[in-house]
């Protein structure tokens, strides 16, 4: 059956309530869910990260830090 993204939700939103809440049942058993685990894997596969200078800055500061402690 070939039907419209725009067709489909204009018969969505003419269902009534009983038939709305059984259709969001389907599709949440349709859509696999998702962990805990996997969002804190995706958030930190797109977290940014340090470029070579800011790591370089960082270990600098570091030193300079730890040098200044010893006196």
């Amino acid at each position: 059956m070939e039907i419209g993204l725009d067709q489909l939700i204009q018969a969505i939103k003419q269902l009534p309530a009983k038939q709305l809440i059984k259709l969001q049942a389907e599709i949440n058993r349709t859509i696999p869910n998702r962990t805990e685990k996997e969002d804190f894997k995706n958030f930190l596969l797109q977290a940014p990260v340090f470029s070579e200078d800011q790591i370089s800055l960082i270990e600098g500061a570091r030193k300079s830090i730890n040098t200044w402690g010893k006196n």
